[in-house]
């Protein structure tokens, strides 16, 4: 397609949203407010303006601040904008020979007829890398995405110039191009709502306006004790040091009210087959009908930062994309579900695309523990007798065998929709971990097989399934009859606890701060108690008690995850419940990574059902599941869990 024919094409940068009060470096600021508390300075009214006065000037320079510009690519080339469209910078289409972005370090490179320049980050540009990628091979612009960050320019360690997009060098262009085909084949397909309700989907704000009040409280508490200290008139250095801390901490309290306020402002998403509706409290409001959207892009891109007001890089943001391909909304969604999002879009008839979709995710239990003999026995195959576990030849002769002495335990579990099996050895080491395709024996024989020569093996997905079919069809009989003198046995329940070092450093960060308030209280209550180091040498023993024992307190009824093959739920250290998941109500255990990595429940319909708040030990806990039987990661929404392969 010709340049000319794309004269319209262009793609926007974001930009800050409209003025909003910032603050210019208010922490040194508020540190420069201590430092000239401590000064010597008369009369005390000058001393309280001085201290105040640091404090005040980095609101009253945000005011004087300048909107910033925005850039645009377009077909005059890419170019910097000032607030009033002028253009301070410029790359002329017509001279730019390449565009190179490496995925790591998102830097984009120009390459043109007089050299090479770095323009610098894409996401401080206010692009992302698929609107970028899409617009600029429109325009037709030659446009690489190389794996790594800067650096691999001055290695030269590039791929050939004509060579095809590979495993090794562009695996990001290639899930970008993967991204741009799914658009063209999609961009004028009819949409199908699966549902007309309207989908609500918002972060959760947990006290937020209640820690921006404790934050200004704070602040006008000290600003009235720093007025008392300057109005008793004796200005001492002691007098003047704890002003200089009143006033820092009420400068850092009123930073962190700010923050807080716009960091955790509630972002709430309203889905209906006929319009997106997008609100953040302290960024802005998006409206986009239906009509108009021809795909939503979930992924990474770039978004407006609350805080700062610029453009950063985020890992969950929709793009919505026009009939043309144009872009018409980059959607903030910091801190949803993207398995949420993803799913409430689809079922209301909007064309989703995914950077991973279709996406073979490979296991990652590797084939490293198999022996090098298995692939050269041709025809082999593994047998279990009473002396332990072979690998026989197509003659049945066993070439390769692990003795049973030295066998300490073996698990089958299901990986990707395949049985597996795990061994480990006397030690509790594990060595061998393999499919049974591989290893050519079903589950049922292997298993049935290891328990006949009473070899330590463990099926739980089996045992829970079985168990589960067992009681339900028995349930009418035991109403009956009366319960059953024996109980299959089943595998005990797992409690799991948070890691040592996470509950040590619990201790010391509560320690530390309770002896914080004992020397700011022995600074405070100096003269009342016949100096600052005595008040300092009860204080600092009875703040290190008080804060050991708080944490102890704390520790001792701690929540704990309890995985059983009934379930899983949350139990304090001294039994209380305070949640539980069926295994029938379970769809998932796993990893939410919409915000941070943390461990999530979710129902067989995709629901997330609860949050841990706490952090487990998350390889344990994983196995725990595979022991048990219970799924680990999302489930496709819609599909009830099915049985253990070869049942």
């Amino acid at each position: 397609m010709s340049r000319s024919v794309l004269v319209n094409l262009e793609l926007i940068g974001l930009r800050a949203p409209a003025r909003r009060l910032r603050p210019v470096a208010a922490g040194p600021f508020a540190l420069l407010s201590l430092v000239v508390a401590l000064l010597p300075i008369r009369p005390a009214g000058a001393w309280l303006a001085a201290v105040v006065a640091c404090n005040v000037v980095p609101w009253l320079l945000g005011l004087r601040e300048a909107r910033p510009g925005r850039w645009r690519l377009s077909a005059k080339g890419l170019e910097r904008l000032a607030a009033d469209g002028s253009v301070l910078e410029a790359y002329a289409l017509d001279r730019v020979e390449e565009f190179a972005l490496t995925a790591d370090d998102g830097m984009l490179t120009i390459f043109h007829r007089f050299g090479v320049t770095v323009a610098g980050s894409l996401a401080d540009m206010g692009f992302d890398p698929l609107t970028f990628y899409v617009t600029a091979r429109r325009l037709g612009i030659t446009t690489h995405v190389i794996d790594g960050d800067r650096s691999v320019f001055e290695d030269e360690s590039l791929p050939p110039e004509d060579d095809a997009p590979r495993a090794l060098g562009r695996r990001a262009e290639q899930r970008l191009r993967d991204q741009e085909a799914a658009l063209l084949a999609i961009v004028h397909e009819p949409r199908t709502a699966g549902r007309t309700d309207a989908g609500r989907l918002s972060t959760t704000a947990t006290a937020w306006r209640r820690t921006t009040t404790v934050g200004l409280l704070v602040t006008l508490l000290s600003l009235t004790m720093v007025a008392r200290i300057a109005l008793g008139g004796g200005l001492e250095f002691g007098s003047r040091l704890i002003g200089g801390l009143w006033a820092l901490a009420g400068g850092v309290a009123l930073i962190a009210a700010r923050r807080r306020r716009l960091a955790g402002a509630p972002l709430t998403w309203n889905i209906t087959p006929s319009e997106l509706r997008v609100r953040h409290a302290t960024v802005g409001e998006w409206r986009v009908r239906a009509d108009a959207v021809a795909a939503a892009v979930v992924g990474p891109g770039s978004a407006i930062d609350p805080v700062t007001g610029g453009p950063v890089a985020d890992q969950t943001v929709v793009t919505v994309f026009g009939h043309r391909l144009e872009i018409i909304a980059r959607l903030p969604a910091h801190g949803l579900d993207a398995f949420q999002l993803t799913h409430a879009l689809d079922e209301r008839g909007y064309h989703v695309i995914t950077p991973d979709q279709g996406t073979v995710r490979p296991s990652e239990y590797g084939l490293a523990g198999l022996p090098e003999i298995f692939s050269r026995v041709p025809g082999g195959r593994l047998v279990v007798d009473d002396d332990g576990i072979g690998w026989a030849d197509g003659a049945g002769d066993v070439i390769l065998r692990m003795p049973r002495d030295r066998i300490g335990g073996m698990e089958l579990l299901t990986v990707d929709g395949h049985a597996w099996l795990r061994m480990y050895d006397d030690e509790g080491d594990e060595f061998l971990a393999a499919p049974l395709s591989m290893l050519r024996i079903s589950r049922t024989d292997l298993r049935d097989a290891a328990r006949r020569v009473q070899l330590p093996i463990t099926d739980a997905e089996y045992d829970a399934y079985v168990n589960a079919t067992f009681y339900g069809s028995m349930t009418h009989v035991e109403a009956v009859t009366g319960p059953s003198p024996e109980k299959p046995k089943a595998l005990p329940a797992a409690q799991l606890d948070v890691p040592p070092r996470t509950r040590a450093l619990a201790y010391a960060v509560t320690a530390t701060l309770c002896e914080l308030v004992a020397v700011l209280g022995s600074l405070w209550l100096r003269v009342d108690l016949g100096g600052f180091w005595t008040a300092l040498a009860w204080a600092a023993p009875s703040g290190l008690a008080l804060g050991l024992a708080g944490a102890w307190l704390y520790d001792r009824n701690r929540p704990q995850l309890r995985v059983s093959a009934s379930g899983i739920s949350s139990v304090t250290r001294l039994g209380r419940t305070e949640w539980s998941v069926t295994r029938q109500a379970l769809g998932g255990v796993g990893i939410d990574e919409a915000e941070a990595p943390r461990l999530v429940v979710w129902s067989p319909a995709g629901r997330v059902l609860r949050r841990v708040s706490f952090p487990p030990d998350l390889a344990e806990l994983r196995r725990e599941c595979e022991r048990h039987g219970l799924p680990w990661g999302p489930p496709d929404a819609g599909h009830s869990a099915a049985p253990p392969p070869e049942l």
